[in-house]
C-alpha cells in the first residue's frame, strides 16, 4: 500500500490539531486492534497499516505523536511462573511492562514501602534518594521508565522508589559462583546465582507474599541485545541473568562505608550489561563506572569461557579471577577455574571500608557475631559451605547437577553451621538459577508462601525458545 505524501500527512495533522484546539483537549488517543473496521483512524494520523494489532497512537495538541506498539509485550504462565515477554524500544518495553503487570507493580511497591518502613526508612527519604539517583539514569532507561509509568497508570514516584530500591536497601544477602574448564564436565561455563531475601514479607492489602509476585522476563530490544531474568514487577534493573552473547552477569551485597547515590544503580548497570555487552570486557566496562555503594559483581562469558569478580565500593574496585593471590588468601581459598563469593570483599583496599579485620572465621569474628555486632561470621560461614559444595562436585558439573549442588547448600547439605543458620531463617532465597550463558539455557526454582526457592521444583528456559516462541494465537 502506498503511503500518504507528507503533504497529505500535514494537512491531516492540522486538521485534528484545529479540532482538538477548538474543542479544548489537549491530545488524541487512538486504538487498533488489528481489525480492519477499525483500522482506517490509525492509518489516517499515523500512515500505518492495520498488520499491526493492538497499537495505540498518542497525538497531541502540540509536539510529536507517538505510536505504542502493545503486540510487541505478552504474558505466558509456565508451570506457576509468569514470564513477561517485552520488545520494541525502551519506552515501548516499558509500556507493555506497565500495561500488562500494572496490579502486581502495585504489589511490588507496597511490600517495598512496609519493608522500607521495617528498617527506618519513610517514603519521603525514599523519595529523596530517587530523586538524586534519577540524575544518573540515562535518557533511554528513563524512557523506559516513563513508559511503565503510562503503561500503568502509577505515579512516576512509585516506579522511582521501585527501581532504586536495590541500591538503597543493600542489605547482606545472596550468593554466586562461576564455573567453567577444568570444574565442569564438558568445560562450559555455568553461572549460578541465588537471590536472598525473606519469604516472610507480604502485602498489606492481597496478603500476597514478595517471592509470589515475582516474574521472569523476556527483553527483545529492538536497539540492544536480547536477554532474560527474574525480577520484580516495575523494577526496569536486573539483580542477575544472561545475554544473547554468551554474558552472565550477578552480583552480592557488600556493606560499605564507601558508598554514594550520586551514580548508577548496580541493578541498572547491570541491565545496562545484558543490553549492550558484547564481550567480557564490555560488561566489566559497564559496571565499573559509575559505581555507588558496595558489591561484588560475578560476570562471565560463556565463548571465552570464563568467569571474574569485579569487587567495588564507590572509589575503588578489584577485578580477580580464581587464580589471583586474594582468592587463597588465608581462611579463604581458590578452587581451579571457580569464582565464588557470599556478601564480604577479599581485597584488602575494598575491606578497609567494610570490615576491621580480614579474617571473618576466628573467634573475635565469632563473638561479635553472637552479640550481634557484626555479621561475617555468617558471611564466612556462607562462603564456606558453597565451597564445600562445589568441590565435592568439582569436574563433573552439567548445568542440572550444579542447581542440585546450589540447592543442596542451602538445605544445609554441606555445613552443619550454615544448616543452623537456614534454620533460623538467616538466608531465605526467593529464587534460584544455573545457566549455560553460551547455549540460553538456564534451570531456576522460585520460592512460594512458606518455602524457600530450593524446596521448590526447577524449571528450565532457553532464552533463543522464548524469544523464539512467539505471541500466542
Amino acid at each position: 500500500m502506498v503511503g500518504a505524501s507528507l503533504e497529505e500527512r500535514d494537512r491531516r495533522w492540522l486538521n485534528i490539531r484545529h479540532e482538538l484546539g477548538r474543542s479544548g483537549l489537549h491530545g488524541l488517543l487512538v486504538v487498533s486492534d488489528g481489525q480492519l473496521e477499525r483500522s482506517g483512524s490509525m492509518r489516517y494520523v499515523s500512515d500505518t497499516g492495520a498488520s499491526l494489532m493492538w497499537h495505540y497512537v498518542l497525538f497531541p495538541l502540540e509536539g510529536e505523536p507517538i505510536a505504542i506498539n502493545v503486540r510487541g509485550g505478552w504474558i505466558e504462565d509456565r508451570e506457576g511462573i509468569t514470564i513477561l515477554h517485552v520488545s520494541g524500544t525502551n519506552y515501548e518495553m516499558g509500556y507493555q511492562h506497565g500495561y500488562l503487570l500494572k496490579d502486581e507493580i502495585s504489589i511490588s511497591y507496597r511490600i517495598l514501602i512496609e519493608f522500607f518502613d521495617e528498617y527506618g526508612w519513610s517514603q519521603s527519604d525514599l523519595l529523596e534518594k530517587w530523586n538524586v539517583l534519577k540524575n544518573y539514569i540515562p535518557g533511554t532507561y528513563l524512557c523506559e521508565i516513563a513508559g511503565i509509568v503510562d503503561g500503568s497508570g502509577l505515579f512516576l514516584d512509585t516506579i522511582g522508589i521501585i527501581n532504586i530500591a536495590h541500591d538503597v536497601a543493600n542489605l547482606i544477602f545472596c550468593s554466586g559462583a562461576i564455573l567453567w574448564g577444568s570444574a565442569t564436565i564438558d568445560g562450559e561455563l555455568i553461572h549460578m546465582r541465588s537471590t536472598d531475601l525473606s519469604i516472610f514479607l507480604k502485602d498489606p492489602i492481597t496478603d500476597t507474599y514478595f517471592q509470589e509476585n515475582q516474574i521472569f522476563i523476556v527483553r527483545d530490544p529492538i536497539d540492544g541485545f536480547a536477554s532474560m531474568y527474574p525480577t520484580t514487577p516495575g523494577d526496569i534493573g536486573s539483580y542477575g541473568g544472561i545475554n544473547e552473547n554468551g554474558i552472565g552477569i550477578g552480583e552480592t551485597t557488600c556493606i560499605t562505608s564507601d558508598s554514594t547515590i550520586h551514580g548508577t544503580t548496580a541493578s541498572l548497570r547491570m541491565r545496562m550489561v545484558l543490553d549492550s555487552a558484547s564481550n567480557i570486557d564490555e560488561a566489566i566496562e559497564i559496571m565499573d563506572s559509575n559505581r555507588t555503594c558496595g558489591w561484588n559483581l560475578l560476570i562471565s562469558d560463556g565463548n571465552l569461557p570464563e568467569g571474574f569478580i569485579l569487587e567495588q565500593t564507590a572509589n575503588h574496585s578489584y577485578l580477580s579471577t580464581w587464580n589471583d593471590p586474594i582468592e587463597s588468601k588465608r581462611p579463604f581459598w581458590s578452587i581451579e577455574k571457580v569464582v565464588r563469593r557470599s556478601n564480604c570483599f577479599l581485597s584488602s583496599e575494598c575491606i578497609k571500608s567494610e570490615r576491621k579485620y580480614h579474617n571473618p572465621s576466628g573467634l573475635i569474628s565469632i563473638m561479635q557475631f553472637l552479640l550481634r555486632k557484626s555479621p561475617y561470621f555468617s558471611v564466612w560461614t556462607h562462603y564456606k559451605a558453597l565451597s564445600k559444595g562445589i568441590e565435592n562436585g568439582w569436574g563433573y558439573f552439567d548445568l542440572e547437577s550444579s542447581i542440585n549442588m546450589f540447592r543442596g547448600v542451602y538445605l544445609g547439605e554441606t555445613d552443619f553451621l550454615f544448616n543452623f543458620l537456614m534454620k533460623s531463617h538467616a538466608y531465605m532465597p526467593i529464587n534460584q538459577w544455573a545457566a549455560s550463558p553460551k547455549t540460553g539455557d538456564m534451570l531456576i526454582c522460585f520460592a512460594s508462601e512458606g518455602k524457600i526457592a530450593s524446596e521448590n521444583p526447577i524449571q528450565y528456559f532457553n532464552l533463543f525458545e522464548l524469544l523464539n516462541s512467539g505471541y500466542p494465537k
